[in-house]
């Protein structure tokens, strides 16, 4: 998707009139597009040709991709290193913010230095706690929550303030994200909540994985029943899809993922399939063409867990994009440098 008011492809956007970001996402989603997003596996390394390696393998397929920040508590390099070096290159990126590990001086600091890179989306979560990662031993902050989180990234980008109410010289202009649950109990209360983060600040919400199409319908009647899809304060919804690749792995992770959930006939159909991991592919492209269908539903979020190579089958094949490209370095002009080439990063950040 190309922008006639896009100084320099892959570079900032002018802000529109009623958004609140620079960024390729907040536009997608406010043209009415079905948008893409994705998660990254950052590396547990400090090289940064890994990183845009693991990004390049969506080109072409996803509006943005998500900086985890320690995701399940476990260590990797830093959400706010890995926007650092996409957005460098033009990539759009949301930015994982957990409440575990800092506290709010942190995560304000963290916010402005993110906005400066040119990351202009924020997903605020809670965070899982520390005994569910490699390290146990560590000391859990949680000084906020992700509605607290919510307001205070509100507050500086709205009101130009910290939370001491002290004042700032450039507000961060961010997309405010947050992450919703419709498939667990106590099920009538999903939409609430989801609305009390929309009041906190939340703009678009990524879902827990779907596979049950008839919760997520009924979660969604709700959520339009209060008056939340439509609107200047409108939530944009992308629900959570991913390829399984195996039976085996759907019990465990039904077993052992809090929030996971999995009916016994997505299991079954893979069970009984000859080539299994094909089959959860398949699967996943099924739901897919499901939710496009659902009203209010703004897009979905590809979460492929060590199958980041299936993400562009998937979409390529479901046709959810409609003859759209995002941008991608290299998309407007193939013949650029390889971006994971310094020399390209070097070209990007001083053009």
């Amino acid at each position: 998707m190309k922008f006639d008011d896009e100084p320099i492809p892959g570079y900032s956007l002018p802000i529109l009139p009623g958004h609140y970001s620079p960024g390729r996402l907040e536009r997608v989603l406010r043209a009415g597009k079905f948008a893409v997003t994705t998660e990254m596996d950052p590396p547990d390394s400090a090289d940064p040709a890994e990183v845009l390696k693991r990004a390049a393998i969506f080109d072409g397929y996803v509006d943005a991709i998500n900086a985890t920040d320690g995701s399940g508590a476990n260590c990797h390099m830093s959400s706010v290193g890995v926007c650092s070096l996409l957005t460098r290159v033009g990539y759009a990126t949301i930015l994982q913010i957990s409440c575990r590990d800092r506290n709010r001086i942190a995560i304000q600091g963290e916010i402005l230095g993110a906005a400066a890179m040119g990351a202009c989306n924020i997903l605020c979560l809670t965070g899982d706690g520390v005994q569910a990662g490699d390290h146990p031993g560590a000391k859990p902050v949680f000084d906020l929550d992700s509605m607290s989180l919510l307001e205070i990234a509100r507050t500086m980008r709205d009101e130009s303030r910290f939370q001491s109410g002290r004042k700032l010289d450039l507000p961060p202009r961010v997309f405010l994200g947050a992450a919703e649950n419709p498939f667990v109990p106590p099920l009538d209360f999903r939409p609430h909540r989801l609305a009390k983060k929309v009041a906190a600040g939340a703009q678009f919400f990524q879902t827990q994985y779907c596979f049950d199409i008839d919760l997520l319908r009924n979660f969604m009647l709700k959520v339009n029943d209060l008056g939340l899809l439509e609107g200047p304060n409108r939530a944009f919804i992308l629900v959570g899809v991913g390829p399984l690749a195996s039976a085996r792995a759907a019990r465990w992770i039904r077993a052992n993922v809090p929030g996971v959930h999995i009916p016994d006939a997505i299991i079954e159909r893979i069970e009984g399939a000859q080539d299994q991991k094909a089959e959860g592919v398949a699967i996943c492209k099924d739901l897919i063409h499901q939710i496009r269908e659902i009203p209010g539903v703004s897009g979905v979020h590809v979460m492929a867990y060590r199958q980041e190579h299936t993400v562009a089958e998937i979409i390529e094949q479901t046709g959810v994009l409609e003859g759209r490209v995002p941008w991608y370095p290299g998309r407007d002009n193939p013949e650029e440098l390889n971006p994971e080439s310094p020399d390209a990063v070097q070209e990007e950040t001083t053009a």
